[in-house]
């Protein structure tokens, strides 16, 4: 039975078909329609069962990985949601931490938070920290309330009363009443989707929660329907911040786990390439049309966090809407392919504004005015006009030029290929400054790494961002324009489970501890049979910290708490994770646990090692095109390569170009490329040519 997997990015659709017996594979990029994603869905599942001479029948399972919850939150455009919060408590989403994130910085902004304050209302009610009720929920008083979000017409609404964490009765009681009345809407409770401490991060999960669960699970819907319809009866499959893969059902009942979707299963490919190329320290960058996206990998795991802020402004922490979601460590800005170049009070803009699939960039030729990054390749040379996409797509580089010309260069005074290469090498500088939160910031050095790049555009940026960096090797993966796509297929089932409970690590509590496995045990057995009760290997871990501290530190715990050595373990474990990250420890400080982890991972499916290329019709090759090389004096007669085409180990010396149907590489003078045994093109840089 095949697989396909598909990722709906904000220009492309991007698809694989494996046969998991042969690892052949089949790859396609088809743009994005934003009116109904499923369009776009059909109609790259028929071009793949075409090219591979195979029936929907044929298709076992179908792997998806969708931006829709990621969307809805940056753009603001999620669901009518009402937040029903203990009396006294109205203002806790609107307040936040009242940290600045920019201490100088007297302009700063604030997220906007997604829903007004007049749609948050107050419940009599009262809970405190130890799960003692002081006040009883009113029933007359919740059903004034449960009036006005009737009259209102909300879609959803979040439950998030204080303390219902250590005793979440209130808001289960709460949930009934809705049930009871008849109201048509979908209900998040703050005790489900995030039963942690921290009023502020488990207000601001579970209105994200509630705010897009109608738009998932009609998105999903209309997704399994039309799928249905193609006669693709195969099993879905959702993938999740975390990496882990989920049935429809679970990714509507808690959607958002799903924010971070696609993002994650790209690094999930990165870490399967460099476990092949023998390099567990990676940085990961992703270029799409919209977005990029860069991570890090070290020793061959991705970082999973257990908290993350979407929506960031500047990139800078604190400045997000945080959510107690696990999810793969990743930092997206908004630099793709077709991100618009503008002029501003005589200054070159770059987005993050984007031109999507429609209209596109202005070589698209779709109704698209405003130049972009693809523009300025296109104008320098990098993209073949008549190979792009695989030759399904044909560009107008007489657009690109003339909207570059007349909106960039005349305005600076500069020429067409002067604005052309600020428009580029701009787009490196911004995509080098996130790399350098991801990496210098959280104590990584760059030098000591290995970069993956892809994407539709980000084989085209990656070494020059690896040479600013003082990355030495650049690996451009199987499949590289489509490797979200391809990370599906890494992918496997995997379900998080968090709680709240302070308390001592010392030997007496170690039944106390216990007790807390077991309630994640049997929220984990209640999933698994929702998700079909795969075989899962379950660990458990806890965020640690010095007893009266603010922060803590994830870290593994044994699997039996009641064994003699749980607890001279843990904190031997705690000691060194905490020395590792603030270069000393105290064995003599009391150790508490605050939240209680349980995390169950299943096996990723294992197919046969793909071939080289594989999916790629064979094209001629080497062939000559001029092409913008600064360090070499501009334009250059630059010979292009087909990636298809080149066998492992014989190098290619820079200035090259190398092209496959799905992205394009551009090699600069000083680097060295070259395909390796596993069909990754492998770059290496010349120490000269590093900064």
């Amino acid at each position: 039975m095949l697989k396909i997997a598909f990722d709906i990015g904000g220009t492309f659709t991007d698809f694989v078909l494996e046969n998991p017996e042969s690892g052949q594979r089949t790859f396609a990029k088809v743009l994005s329609s934003h009116h109904d994603p499923s369009e776009a869905v059909l109609k790259g599942i028929n071009l793949l069962l075409e090219q591979a001479g195979a029936r929907p029948a044929d298709i076992g399972s179908v792997l998806h990985a969708t931006t829709v919850a990621t969307n809805a939150i940056i753009e603001r455009k999620g669901s009518a949601t009402a937040l029903l919060t203990t009396e006294g408590f109205r203002d806790v989403l609107l307040i936040g931490r009242q940290k600045r994130y920019e201490m100088f910085d007297i302009h700063q902004d604030k997220p906007r938070p997604l829903i007004r304050r007049r749609d948050i209302f107050e419940v009599p009610e009262r809970v405190l920290a130890d799960g003692t009720v002081e006040r009883p929920l009113a029933p007359a008083a919740l059903d004034a309330v449960l009036d006005h979000v009737a009259r209102e017409g909300y879609e959803s609404v979040a439950v998030c009363l204080l303390h219902a964490y250590a005793r979440p009765d209130h808001e289960r009681q709460i949930r009934q009443r809705i049930a009871e009345r008849g109201l048509k809407v979908e209900v998040t409770l703050s005790s489900e989707v995030s039963p942690k401490q921290r009023e502020y991060e488990r207000t601001s999960t579970s209105v994200a929660d509630a705010y897009v669960k109608p738009i998932v699970r009609r998105y999903i819907d209309n997704l399994t329907q039309n799928l249905s319809g193609r006669g693709v009866d195969a099993e879905l499959f959702v993938i999740q911040s975390n990496g882990g893969l989920v049935t429809p059902e679970l990714a509507c009942s808690s959607p958002i786990n799903i924010v971070e979707s696609g993002p994650a299963a790209g690094v999930l490919m990165c870490a399967a390439v460099g476990r092949e190329e023998g390099c567990p320290s990676l940085l990961t960058f992703d270029m799409g049309g919209t977005t990029a996206k860069l991570g890090a990998i070290d020793n061959g795991e991705p970082a999973i966090l257990s908290s993350f802020e979407v929506d960031q402004l500047h990139y800078k922490p604190g400045s997000g809407l945080p959510l107690n979601i696990s999810a793969i460590e990743l930092l997206e800005i908004g630099a793709g392919g077709g991100s618009i170049a503008k002029t501003d009070m005589g200054l070159l803009k770059l987005g993050p504004e984007s031109a999507g699939s429609a209209p596109g960039p202005i070589c698209y030729g779709l109704g698209g005015t405003q130049p972009t990054i693809t523009d300025a390749n296109l104008v320098l040379g990098y993209l073949n006009p008549d190979y792009f996409n695989g030759g399904a797509m044909g560009l107008s580089l007489a657009q690109a030029e003339e909207g570059i010309r007349r909106q960039i260069a005349e305005p600076l005074g500069i020429s067409l290929h002067e604005a052309a290469w600020g428009i580029h090498a701009m787009a490196n500088a911004n995509m080098e400054r996130a790399m350098r939160i991801v990496s210098v910031e959280r104590g990584r050095d760059p030098r000591r790494y290995a970069m993956v790049g892809f994407g539709g555009a980000g084989p085209l940026h990656a070494v020059r961002l690896a040479m600013g960096m003082g990355i030495g090797k650049v690996i451009i993966p199987v499949g590289a324009g489509v490797g979200s796509a391809v990370g599906l297929l890494k992918a496997a089932p995997r379900l998080d489970y968090s709680m709240t409970t302070v308390l001592r690590l010392e030997p007496g509590n170690a039944a106390t501890i216990a007790r807390l496995f077991e309630q994640l045990r049997a929220r984990l057995r209640a999933d698994l049979k929702r998700l079909g009760d795969p075989d899962m290997r379950v660990s458990f871990s806890a965020n640690l910290r010095y007893a009266g501290q603010g922060y803590e530190l994830r870290v593994d715990l044994p699997d039996d708490p009641l064994a003699g050595s749980f607890v001279s373990v843990a904190l031997e474990r705690f000691s060194e994770v905490y020395r590792r990250t603030y270069g000393y420890a105290d064995a003599t400080a009391p150790v508490e646990g605050v939240d209680w982890q349980l995390t169950a991972q299943g096996e990723a499916s294992r197919a046969a090692p793909a071939a080289a290329g594989a999916g790629a019709a064979g094209r001629a090759a080497p062939t000559v095109r001029p092409a913008y090389f600064p360090e070499c004096g501009g334009f250059t007669d630059c010979p292009v390569y087909a990636r298809q085409a080149m066998a492992p180990g014989r190098p290619v010396q820079g200035p090259a170009i190398i092209e496959e149907p799905e992205s394009t590489t551009v090699v600069p003078q000083g680097c060295r490329a070259m395909i390796s045994d596993n069909g990754h093109l492998i770059v290496e840089i010349e120490t000269e040519s590093l900064q």
